[in-house]
């Protein structure tokens, strides 16, 4: 479908208002066969992807959170059509970590989004333990130590993020090959190898040369991508100079 072409060409171009109306246009375009949940899923997809993207934007724009509260119920509406939809599983814990990260403070409401999460985790792992995106939004999670963790624990979940993102690499090519459903997501490559490039950047022992590597092999995969190109590679490379200085 053209407007789910459209909409991975506007999040990667960092247009949050081409996601928007993208998001706008889905409901009403003509979808055919295609699954229900799937069209949902590209709906929930698009405000996703839409707030991630603000997160780039200086100031940050003040809709982030209804965003990605909107984008969380698209994803629900996908899995009460299709409850084994492992994506939009994905999609939703994306969400759920987001408002988490903006709610900012431990309290009944942040234990609830924690609880739905573990168990969204739990339930997608079952069906597709070795999906890459399940495996993307797994990375963060391991990432995170309270702060003023001993350096030997930070390390450890450094890592383990580290190794999760390589595992998801792993899936392809084969889980970019498109199946019986062309709806059915399979992307994730170029997404891995931008959190590799993040990781070794920001890791308690920085290698700016293997940050490289992974940014420029996510150019690779898709050379419009606004935040690769323009953020985080010029970090990368400013880390570079730094270093052999």
């Amino acid at each position: 479908m053209q407007l789910v072409e459209q909409i991975r060409q506007a999040d990667y171009a960092g247009d949050r208002q081409a996601l928007r109306d993208r998001h706008a246009a889905l409901a009403s375009a003509p979808t055919g066969s295609a699954p229900k949940a799937l069209v949902l899923y590209w709906r929930g997809f698009a405000l996703w992807r839409r707030t991630i993207n603000g997160f780039n934007v200086t100031p940050p724009p003040d809709d982030l959170a209804a965003d990605a509260e909107a984008a969380g119920a698209e994803f629900e509406a996908a899995l009460k059509e299709d409850p084994k939809l492992v994506d939009a599983q994905v999609g939703l814990i994306g969400c759920l970590g987001i408002r988490m990260y903006l709610h900012g403070k431990q309290d009944d409401e942040t234990q609830a989004l924690i609880a739905r999460a573990k168990t969204l985790f739990a339930d997608a792992r079952a069906l597709e333990p070795e999906n890459p995106r399940l495996l993307w939004v797994t990375g963060p999670v391991e990432w995170r130590t309270p702060k003023g963790s001993p350096e030997d624990v930070v390390d450890s979940h450094q890592a383990k993020a580290m190794a999760t993102y390589q595992r998801g690499l792993r899936a392809f090519p084969a889980a970019s090959r498109p199946g019986p459903e062309p709806l059915r997501p399979t992307w994730g490559e170029a997404e891995l190898h931008m959190s590799l490039a993040w990781s070794y950047l920001h890791r308690r022992e920085p290698d700016a040369s293997q940050a490289e590597i992974h940014g420029r092999r996510a150019l690779e995969l898709v050379p419009s991508w606004h935040y690769m190109r323009d953020v985080l590679m010029p970090q990368i490379e400013a880390a570079r100079r730094t270093a052999t200085r």
